[in-house]
């Protein structure tokens, strides 16, 4: 419940106090601002409050934006401020101040807004009306102009992401806004539709393992419908303002568990058919993985750098003028829609092999495309980076206990993190494939070493964001390699299994670290070993077990894996002391 404290003698024919329940407010009414302050002491510390101006006209969405958005601590329209219960104290203190100058006189809201010694969130309200008329033409003339606007329309507007994919533009959300808008009125929240998303997605991930053709073309459909619903949920979210800690939690991971839970039904469907293609599922799984953690790294080490320009930044701000490069540019990198459509086609019309043949080709060129752009950005730019952008890439690496001791006892770095990193994955790979039984487990040794040392300075170096993605590659590589190598049935599936739980924690860690949360906690990193320390165990495992052993000591490692990330990130996910994340980035 929350409540709101009009402020002001009742204006004829005003609507306000109805506009206010109709958004679940209790209203209380106040003559003055001694009454006003003592209307707020009266409510109980556990909900929110809004003190509303009795003079204000304006679209209930606007009252809707300016006080019901459960991100912002305070928040403010003309003629309306909110406080969540952990800035009532602000709210507060600013309206004992106007009460202790004005006393029994009215109170202005906006002044009490201005001294409000806290940050206040004004959202945009675009052609939205929210105005205190002082005299009645002032009050004819606001009510005249939100008759003009339809704030139904602007609020399904808003409800889609300013910036999204060509696929999502054009072919979901024109419909999938209306969507949104029925589910609100039902009283569905976003997190039922998400939840609907993941079940959806593992139905046709169901009917992908059934081998047929009839359940391959049952799966691309249900695999578009899973990413319609999918965009509903966001939708909704911004529709109704129902944003949520666990929500964000879910929409962060419901996807990549779509897609790569999908990829197994693939798999399992050619292995119906007689054809192994789960060296190609894990292959596009790692493939996206390391995507990602490079569009992470990458902001994560730049959006607060300082002097941060270059000449091929420029280059991409003039292209995004032109129109019909911007469409382009978003698709070539393959988004969650385009994506999503490219595979939910492949798999209806063809096979499982072609569809990952055609996913990594694409996969691959994307990611070349906008790494590429990336790193001539970070050579070109004089970007500095904060010890904040340093501590999150280190978060980012995952190293753990004997990576740790090695940055501990090796006081003198080697050389550029970035450099010294490359060389370490480069020994390993070259390990991995020398066809010497024991050379992986060298190999692994000196990885762990170089990783040690890659952390032994602050990743500050102009290339030094890649040095996360470079271990992603080389501990899920390995896994792939050495489960590939052991020629054993059910091997790979296995390593799929181990990666997809390693992801996870990999997803989680990121974001936590948007959420300015920080890293997940310590014990959790040295009780699943750190990437460095996984690496080493897998190319031991290979090297002192049978092929059969091998199998099932992956699957031993992927269930202890899976079971400690996901019960801690649980628990830390529906804890209060979350952070409400909603991403508004780039499509993923």
């Amino acid at each position: 419940m929350s409540t709101a404290i009009v402020t002001g003698p009742p204006v004829p024919g005003s609507s306000l106090e109805s506009d206010l329940r109709a958004l679940g407010f209790e209203v209380r009414t106040a003559s003055d601002t001694t009454e006003a302050e003592a209307l707020l002491t009266a409510v109980p510390a556990d909900r929110r409050v809004a003190v509303v101006d009795a003079r204000f006209v304006g679209h209930v969405h606007a009252l809707r934006l300016g006080l019901t958005d459960p991100r912002f601590p305070l928040a403010a329209i003309p003629g309306a401020v909110t406080a969540q219960p952990a800035a009532r104290p602000a709210l507060a203190r600013a309206l004992a101040r106007e009460a202790a100058a004005g006393g029994a006189t009215a109170l202005a809201v906006d002044g009490l807004v201005t001294a409000l010694d806290a940050d206040v969130h004004h959202p945009e309200l675009g052609s939205l009306v929210a105005a205190v008329p002082t005299d009645p033409q002032a009050r004819n003339e606001a009510r005249q102009a939100v008759a003009a606007v339809d704030d139904e329309a602007i609020r399904l507007k808003s409800a889609v992401k300013s910036r999204d994919g060509f696929f999502t533009t054009f072919f979901v959300s024109p419909y999938s806004r209306y969507i949104a808008r029925w589910c609100a009125r039902r009283g569905l929240t976003p997190n039922q539709v998400t939840t609907a998303s993941l079940l959806t997605a593992l139905i046709a991930a169901a009917c992908a393992a059934t081998g047929t053709r009839a359940g391959f073309v049952a799966a691309g459909a249900l695999l578009v419908f899973s990413f319609v619903l999918d965009c509903t949920d966001g939708q909704l979210a911004r529709y109704s303002l129902q944003y949520s800690t666990l929500g964000a939690w879910l929409d962060a991971t419901f996807d990549r568990a779509k897609e790569y839970a999908y990829y197994a039904g693939l798999a399992l469907g050619a292995a119906r058919g007689g054809d192994d293609v789960w060296a190609l599922a894990l292959g596009a799984m790692i493939l996206q993985t390391c995507r990602h953690v490079v569009d992470f790294s990458f902001n994560e080490a730049n959006h607060d750098a300082t002097a941060n320009t270059s000449p091929t930044a420029a280059l991409s701000g003039r292209l995004d003028s032109v129109g019909w490069t911007v469409w382009v540019r978003r698709m070539i990198v393959l988004p969650i829609g385009e994506r999503w459509a490219l595979i939910a086609v492949l798999t209806a019309a063809t096979t499982p092999r072609i569809t990952f043949y055609v996913l990594l080709i694409g996969c691959a060129f994307a990611a070349t495309y906008t790494t590429a752009g990336r790193v001539l950005r970070s050579l070109t730019r004089k970007a500095r980076r904060t010890d904040r952008a340093a501590r999150a890439l280190s978060d980012l690496a995952d190293n753990g206990p004997l990576a740790g001791f090695v940055s501990r006892t090796l006081h003198a770095p080697l050389g550029s993190p970035f450099l010294v990193a490359l060389a370490g994955v480069a020994i390993l790979t070259v390990s991995l494939f020398s066809g010497v039984t024991w050379a992986p487990v060298a190999g692994a040794v000196v990885y762990a070493l170089a990783a040690g040392q890659a952390l032994a300075r602050p990743l500050k170096g102009a290339l030094d964001w890649l040095v996360p993605p470079l271990f992603r590659a080389a501990e899920y590589g390995t896994v792939l390699v050495l489960a590939s190598k052991s020629g054993v049935n059910g091997a790979l599936p296995a390593a799929f299994g181990l990666v997809a739980a390693v992801a996870y924690h990999h997803y989680d860690t990121v974001y936590r670290i948007r959420g300015d949360a920080g890293a997940p906690p310590a014990w959790l990193v040295r009780a699943v070993g750190g990437q460095e320390g996984r690496t080493l165990l897998v190319t031991v495992l290979a090297a002192v077990l049978t092929a059969a052993q091998f199998k099932a000591a992956l699957t031993v490692l992927a269930v202890v894996v899976a079971g400690l990330v996901l019960v801690e990130s649980i628990r830390f996910w529906v804890s209060a002391g979350a952070p409400a994340v909603h991403d508004e980035g780039e499509p993923a």
